[in-house]
């Protein structure tokens, strides 16, 4: 059966209305998960498309323009950078974006982020990038305290809402919402009420069965683009998460 077949199938048994969010405050940010060249750039490692890829690069085109619009108006931007010590491995995934391989930058169409001093930029050693984002606190008499530079930079801005975009659906992109939206319920962040992804500038990869089976790995690889995007806009909006179309209200 089509993946298309599949998919179609899917959203009838599944349904996600994706919607035209408003955004009708500055108090919004854009959230920027792992557009980096280890999963991004062609031949740039071990988990980056093998060859030019539509997908990939209409969810890099959609972000950079995007973060220009919230740049523009002075809105905050958070992207995270997947970024591995070397021999430290994330299971089950083989060796990436490790330190110093360049892997672990920011795709070149988003590399003038780095050099904005206002762009919160996380390094991150795992999936979850929500997770990523805790860090030891220092001072006298905090050993063992911790506190987290999401919640920081959505309570320091005073948010109350955020976009999410990047790669992949189904992985780093699914986990850091669901986890935002538990936060949130957990009354981690006061002003927070909606935790956004923004379906165009997000994507994920493509691995068929037979693909898998030539390089050897185990059928459980198989890994189809169109049902698993679905299955991960599914699982984030039946969680609470909005899933958007459109976004209306940005400068253009």
């Amino acid at each position: 059966m089509a993946n298309s077949e599949i998919t179609h199938q899917m959203q009838a048994a599944l349904p996600v209305q994706a919607v035209t969010y408003k955004i009708d405050s500055n108090d919004v940010g854009l959230v920027i998960v792992d557009e980096v060249n280890g999963f991004c750039t062609v031949g740039a490692g071990n988990l980056a498309p093998r060859v030019a890829d539509e997908r990939i690069a209409a969810m890099i085109e959609r972000t950079s323009r995007l973060a220009r619009q919230f740049r523009g108006d002075d809105k905050p931007v958070l992207a995270f950078l997947d970024t591995h010590e070397a021999g430290k491995p994330e299971p089950p995934y083989p060796p990436h974006c490790e330190r110093g391989t360049g892997e672990e930058l920011l795709v070149d169409e988003l590399a003038w982020l780095e050099e904005d001093p206002d762009v919160t930029l996380i390094r991150k050693d795992c999936i979850n990038g929500f997770v990523g984002a805790m860090e030891m606190a220092c001072g006298k008499g905090l050993h063992g305290a911790t506190h987290n530079k999401v919640v920081d930079w959505v309570n320091v801005h005073r948010l109350k809402s955020v976009i999410v975009v990047g790669i992949c659906t189904d992985i780093c992109v699914m986990d850091f919402v669901l986890t935002m939206l538990s936060a949130r319920n957990h009354n981690c962040f006061p002003t927070l009420t909606d935790v956004v992804a923004f379906e165009p500038a997000c994507a994920t990869y493509d691995l068929s069965s037979e693909t898998a089976k030539f390089l050897g790995l185990p059928p459980t690889s198989a890994h189809p683009r169109e049902p698993t995007h679905h299955m991960a806009l599914y699982f984030m909006a039946a969680r609470g998460a909005i899933i958007a179309a459109e976004l209306d209200g940005l400068p253009q």
